[in-house]
C-alpha cells in the first residue's frame, strides 16, 4: 500500500500543480521509483491511496505501469491521515501488508526487512532511522536532592525515528476506525495497547523523507551517486 494523498504544502511552489509523489527525482516520479523498487523484490500487488490531484496520480503511474504489476487506486473523500485510507482496500489476498509512503527515496532491503518480520514473529515492524545527539559536554545524573549519583563525559544519546515503512498481519486493519482521520502512530498505539508484537527494523542505509524544497534538491544529486 502506497499512501499518495498529500497535499506537499511543505514543497510548494513545485507541488501547484504536481502532486507530491509525481515530482521527479533523477528524471523519474518518487512513487514510480518506489513501485519499481518494489517489483524488484517480488511485489506485484499494489494499491495506491490517493486523494490531491488523484487523476494526475493516477495517469502517471499508469503510464510505467507493466502487464505483470496490479495496481489499484483507492480514493480518500476526505483526509483519512497515513494510514486510515487502508479500510477502503477491498479484498486484500496477502496475510501480510506493507504500507509505505510513496514520498521517500531509500535503497532499504526490503527482503530482510521482511525476513526479520516473518523471523521475529511479529505482528507489526515500523523501519526506524537512528538519530543520534551528541552532547559536547558531561552529562550528569542527579537525584530529587541535588545528590550527582554518576555522570558520563561527552556522552552520545541514540533515537530511532519513524520512517514511514511498515509490515503488519493483515488481522490488525480491524484496529483501524472507519470513516476518521488515522495515523500511522495511532494504529501503533493500538496495536501496543492490543499488546501485540511491535518491532522496530532500524535503517542503516539510505533514507531520505522528500517533505522540504532542499530534501527534493537534495534527492536530485544523491540519486546520482547511491545504487537503488
Amino acid at each position: 500500500v502506497l499512501m499518495a494523498g498529500g497535499k506537499g504544502e511543505r514543497l510548494k511552489p513545485l507541488t501547484d500543480t504536481t502532486p507530491k509523489p509525481m515530482l521527479e527525482i533523477g528524471g523519474k516520479p518518487i512513487i514510480v521509483r518506489n513501485i519499481e523498487r518494489l517489483a524488484g523484490f517480488g511485489v506485484n500487488d499494489f494499491s495506491i491511496s490517493v486523494r490531491h490531484m488523484a487523476d494526475q496520480i493516477v495517469e502517471g503511474v499508469n503510464a510505467y505501469k507493466t502487464e505483470e504489476l496490479n495496481i489499484d487506486f483507492v480514493k480518500e473523500e476526505m483526509p483519512l491521515g497515513t494510514i486510515g485510507s487502508v479500510r477502503l482496500i477491498k479484498d486484500i489476498k496477502n496475510d501480510v501488508i506493507l504500507l509505505m509512503n510513496s514520498d521517500l527515496l531509500t535503497n532499504i532491503d526490503f527482503h530482510d526487512f521482511y525476513k526479520k518480520f516473518i523471523d521475529s514473529k511479529a505482528d507489526m515492524q515500523v523501519a526506524t532511522i537512528p538519530y543520534h545527539v551528541d552532547v559536547p559536554y558531561a552529562v550528569m545524573e542527579i537525584d530529587q536532592d541535588d545528590r550527582v549519583l554518576s555522570f558520563s563525559e561527552k556522552p552520545r544519546y541514540t533515537y530511532y525515528s519513524n520512517a514511514g515503512i511498515y509490515l503488519f498481519k493483515k488481522e490488525l486493519i480491524d484496529l483501524i476506525p472507519d470513516g476518521i482521520t488515522f495515523d500511522a502512530t495511532h494504529f501503533m498505539e493500538e496495536v501496543i495497547k492490543n499488546n501485540k508484537k511491535l518491532i522496530s527494523y532500524p535503517i542503516l542505509s539510505y533514507w531520505l523523507d522528500i517533505g522540504r524544497i532542499e530534501d527534493f534538491y537534495k534527492a536530485q544529486e544523491d540519486v546520482k551517486h547511491i545504487n537503488f
